[in-house]
């Protein structure tokens, strides 16, 4: 299923989309009102999202994907977006060089705040930084609550995948020596446009990625060139930290960002960025004019 999270006539819901319309399920019996409460249920959640689909989808009330203002799958993150960084070996390298591989897992988060939808705008943040960047990155949703996972058992607690761009001011990144702030500017984490359940993915290790600014592709890759596999990236956080559902892991972004390029091609206002993911859709923002 492709779950959506979404505003129309004022109100906060979700669906699912069929045929190119949205089907809403906010407020149907037996359903929560919010996506994040239904991966919060799991598998028990599906089956009846399912058979209402199955027996009732006729009658369920339906938008076209034009009528509504998209927000990301899951608006209100519960905690920092957990982040694999140099997981692509080219991009460690357009980033660094051979040295800049990394052995083990590198990993940083990206706060709450930066989380917005599909369309929605990018502030460009031009007061304080000159060096803002895209990348395109396949986003990992945990579906149950686990510790110690195993890698045989890690893709067990997968709920899904989405399309995450993972916004950088490099300058920021740079002079203060960790990644935090430059990474955790207001809207810098657009999510979507779907919540692609597990099941319509047959292989999260084989599909095409593929950014554009201003229709100019910049990024084209497959997510088999991870160095570090989804099963791999779940067992290694849940060594000593416990996962909850709905938490979100970016899982890295291949090379052809902007600081990539000689000289550096950083975004600029009224740019626009395309990250599509196949089986996942396109995830489409403008920045700031």
């Amino acid at each position: 299923m492709k779950f959506i999270s979404y505003k129309v006539g004022g109100k906060e819901t979700f669906g699912v989309e069929r045929n190119g319309r949205i089907l809403d399920l906010a407020g149907v019996m037996g359903l929560p009102g919010e996506l994040i409460q239904g991966i919060e249920r799991g598998n028990d959640f599906l089956e009846n999202v399912d058979h209402i689909i199955n027996e009732k989808g006729q009658d369920l009330p339906s938008f076209d994907q034009n009528e509504v203002e998209w927000l990301a799958p899951i608006p209100r993150v519960k905690r920092n977006i957990m982040c694999v960084g140099k997981n692509y070996r080219d991009h460690a390298i357009e980033m660094g060089g051979e040295q800049d591989i990394p052995k083990s897992i590198m990993m940083f988060t990206k706060a709450t705040n930066t989380v917005i939808g599909h369309k929605e705008t990018v502030l460009h943040h031009g007061d304080i930084t000159e060096e803002l960047d895209y990348e395109g990155e396949l986003a990992v949703i945990i579906g149950k609550k686990g510790r110690g996972i195993s890698p045989e058992d890690a893709m067990e607690y997968v709920f899904g995948y989405s399309i995450l761009n993972d916004l950088t001011a490099r300058d920021l990144q740079k002079k203060h020596g960790q990644f935090f702030i430059g990474k955790s500017l207001d809207t810098t984490c657009p999510m979507g446009p779907y919540l692609v359940t597990k099941d319509e993915v047959d292989d999260p290790h084989n599909l095409f990625i593929i950014t554009k600014v201003n229709g100019e592709i910049r990024q084209s890759s497959n997510t088999g060139e991870m160095i570090f596999t989804i099963p791999t990236i779940i067992s290694t956080l849940s060594k000593g930290m416990t996962l909850e559902p709905g938490d979100i892991i970016a899982t890295g972004t291949p090379s052809g960002v902007g600081k990539g390029f000689k000289p550096p091609r950083f975004l600029k206002k009224g740019d626009k960025v395309e990250i599509t993911i196949e089986g996942l859709g396109i995830l489409t923002n403008p920045l700031q004019a």
